[in-house]
This record gives C-alpha cells, sequence and structure tokens, in this order.
C-alpha cells in the first residue's frame, strides 16, 4: 500500500487528495457496495469493480488502491475470512443481512491484512459504514464482532491499547 496521509489534511487547492481521511472513507465505502453487490449478484470481483469504477463520479477522489485492495481481498478471501467471524457470531451468516455480512467481510480483510491500519480505526470505519448503511443497531453488531476479532487476530496490539487505558 502506498505512504498514506493519516492527518486527512487536504492538499493545497482544497480538494481531498486520493490518500486523505476522506479518501480512505470513499474507498471503504465504494469496497461496501462492489463486495455488497458481489454478495448478491454473484458476479467476480473484476466485474464489480469495473462497474462501480465507470458508474462513480470523482473517482479521482478516491484511495483506488485502498478501494482494489479491500473489494479484490474481502471477495477473494471469503471463506477464510469467514471462517474468522463465524464463532464469534450470534447467529448463521446465512442470517446476517447482507450489509452486515459485506462490513465483517471488509472489516475482517482489513483486520488480518492492512497491519498498518490500526485496529481502532478498522472498528470505527466499520461502525460508520454500518451506521450510514445497515439497520437500526447493526453498528453495534459489526462493534461487538469486531472488537472480538480483533482480540484474535492482533493481540498484542489490543492488550497495548488496552493497558494505555488503565
Amino acid at each position: 500500500m502506498s505512504d498514506m496521509d493519516n492527518t486527512g489534511a487536504a492538499p493545497e487547492g482544497g480538494a481531498p487528495g486520493p490518500t486523505s481521511k476522506m479518501a480512505r472513507r470513499r474507498a471503504r465505502e465504494l469496497a461496501l457496495q462492489g463486495v455488497y453487490q458481489w454478495l448478491l449478484s454473484g458476479n467476480s470481483a473484476s466485474t464489480v469493480q469495473r462497474h462501480l469504477e465507470s458508474e462513480t463520479e470523482n473517482l479521482d477522489k478516491i484511495d483506488r488502491e485502498l478501494f482494489v485492495s479491500l473489494l479484490r481481498g474481502a471477495t477473494g478471501t471469503a471463506d477464510e475470512l469467514r471462517d474468522c467471524f463465524t464463532p464469534l457470531l450470534s447467529r448463521p451468516v446465512v442470517e446476517l443481512s447482507p450489509i452486515e455480512h459485506a462490513i465483517l467481510l471488509l472489516g475482517a480483510h482489513e483486520l488480518r491484512h492492512n497491519l498498518e491500519t490500526p485496529y481502532r480505526v478498522v472498528i470505527n470505519e466499520a461502525i460508520e459504514l454500518a451506521k450510514g448503511y445497515g439497520g437500526t443497531d447493526g453498528h453495534k453488531f459489526v462493534n461487538g464482532v469486531l472488537d472480538k476479532l480483533a482480540a484474535r487476530l492482533r493481540p498484542e496490539e489490543v492488550e497495548a491499547a488496552r493497558a494505555r487505558r488503565g
């Protein structure tokens, strides 16, 4: 992944750059749309990607590298990712809404493979997606599952954060 601007500051000229915080959030939103489409349509990730890229305005304001990484990673290793979070669910995967399912796939992928992104950022971004696109309390469910998953996948990072909080 490219060098990220973790400040989220807009470059000179005011528009967010492709690696700003807003560009990464938009990439996650677009990846969510893609995983959702992939789950419902059965189309390949590359077909979904092409469709989204052709239909998305202001594609230059999206962190395209993150979008592609999330979409391809979540769809390409979906069975493996489900195996990670299924034991943490209060209901079978087939009973998840497609939005919750897509958000959990994206969050699990980021927790496993995007180690440069702090686990709390991954969880917070997933919560924001669930609040924006999911059902009424879907964000609470997503938070609970990903919090438990983070403790399994990144135990040292989670323990260090808990120790800092006291």
